[in-house]
């Protein structure tokens, strides 16, 4: 499913693929546009420490999203009699960001779909406050569209959708999230990963890529700084996946250089080889690809160039989120989270987007973590390189340093991985 003329791609519905079922939390839940609500204990209320927050459920909502309902990575069933809400990380649509960042005020929502049933719209405000926006019914093989503003979104706020089946299953066949054309178009990315002794980490990601043809093909290279003494070219299986990305992959073999070594060898390998931005991922992560292709369409519609980041899941915990942006305390001068309940994570398989109305605001930060980074090359050749700074604070002084020179970096939510944290 192609966007029509004068309409663009802006973000696709995903579902987890058949390895990362664990991660459903995140992509899908079953039920209603709201579910269920938690309420802090009243330890908490006597003694607010972070560490010692606990939530208690107040209703209950057993049912769970079948997993063999899962027909695609952009296709699930819905079993008749049954809801699903697209109301999670990665499928709702963070309206505010667009809001703020970029030229966007109108957007379309575009669902396909086959059965008997209904797509309900909604949307939030900072507050966490949920509204019902618009809905339709569906029958047969159905394609539903609904023009959505994203004016109102100043602080916070998301829109997303949910599903009822009627008389029978319904399929969610594609959906996606569409805006005007870019201001830039035709940008490349170089995806560069920094690696020292993991060649299996490394490898598995490159393979992850060489299957997502789309966001490779946004990619001018692959670069692999290989700083170690196990090289990822060595290992079993890497002349399979250097065949599949065929000239696209580059591996650089150097010293040691640090964290910050290998981050600055890729971004001034893509400023030479004329990428219009570079894509600083670590090598220990399990990515999910389609964030490229939400970085790389959040970035060609912003205003001026922006750094973007994503945000970093637990990889042993994946339904739990572990930072989603960061900030500089100028007094203390030490890195810290935009918001007081990230210092106690937050797993959506307790409480989900809907159910939590702290995750509705729009969080603006100092820096983003290179654990996955995008830089426009235009900032690099303005700012510079990063400083070799190891093993921390090369990317907390970069985004400093360039939003001193005028440049913002931003956290976009439903662009992530898994990291070990």
């Amino acid at each position: 499913m192609s966007a029509a003329p004068g309409w663009s791609t802006l973000q696709r519905v995903i579902f987890p693929p058949e390895s990362g079922v664990d991660t459903m939390s995140l992509y899908a839940d079953a039920g209603p546009a709201t579910g269920v609500r938690f309420k802090e204990s009243d330890e908490f209320a006597r003694n607010p420490k972070p560490v010692e927050q606990k939530l208690h459920l107040v209703g209950s909502n057993t049912r769970e999203v079948h997993v063999d309902d899962l027909l695609s990575r952009q296709s699930v069933r819905v079993r008749s009699g049954e809801q699903l809400s697209l109301g999670t990380y990665f499928n709702a649509f963070p309206a505010s960001y667009w809001r703020r960042w970029t030229h966007l005020r109108d957007i379309r929502l575009v669902v396909e779909t086959s059965g008997r049933g209904s797509v309900t719209v909604y949307k939030s405000n900072a507050r966490g406050t949920i509204q019902r926006v618009d809905g339709a019914r569906v029958e047969d093989d159905a394609r539903t569209e609904f023009e959505l503003s994203i004016k109102p979104f100043g602080d916070g706020g998301w829109y997303w959708f949910d599903l009822a089946s009627s008389g029978g299953d319904l399929v969610l066949k594609e959906a996606r999230w569409e805006g005007p054309p870019p201001v830039r178009t035709g940008e490349t990315v170089t995806i560069q990963i920094t690696t020292m002794d993991k060649p299996d980490f490394c490898l598995a990601n490159v393979r992850t890529l060489a299957g997502h043809p789309e966001a490779l093909e946004l990619a001018r290279e692959v670069l692999i700084v290989d700083q170690g003494s196990r090289k990822v070219a060595d290992q079993p299986g890497f002349a399979e996946v250097a065949a599949l990305l065929g000239p696209k992959l580059r591996v650089i073999d150097q010293a040691n250089l640090g964290g910050s070594g290998g981050f600055a060898r890729g971004m001034y390998e893509s400023v030479e080889n004329g990428s219009d931005y570079v894509l600083l991922l670590d090598d220990d992560v399990v990515m999910e690809p389609e964030s490229i292709m939400r970085m790389m369409a959040f970035s060609g519609s912003c205003k001026s160039p922006t750094i973007v980041g994503g945000h970093m899941f637990d990889l042993y915990s994946r339904s739990t989120l572990y930072s989603m942006g960061e900030t500089i305390d100028s007094r203390r001068f030490s890195p810290g989270q935009p918001h007081r309940d990230m210092q106690m994570r937050h797993d959506f398989s307790v409480s989900n987007l809907r159910q939590t109305p702290w995750l509705h605001r729009r969080f603006d930060v100092d820096y983003n973590g290179w654990w996955m980074c995008m830089i426009p090359t235009s900032v690099i050749r303005q700012v510079g390189l990063p400083l070799p700074l190891f093993i921390k604070w090369d990317d907390s002084e970069y985004g400093l340093r360039a939003r001193a020179a005028g440049f913002r970096t931003v956290s976009l939510p439903g662009a992530a991985l898994w990291h070990i944290s």
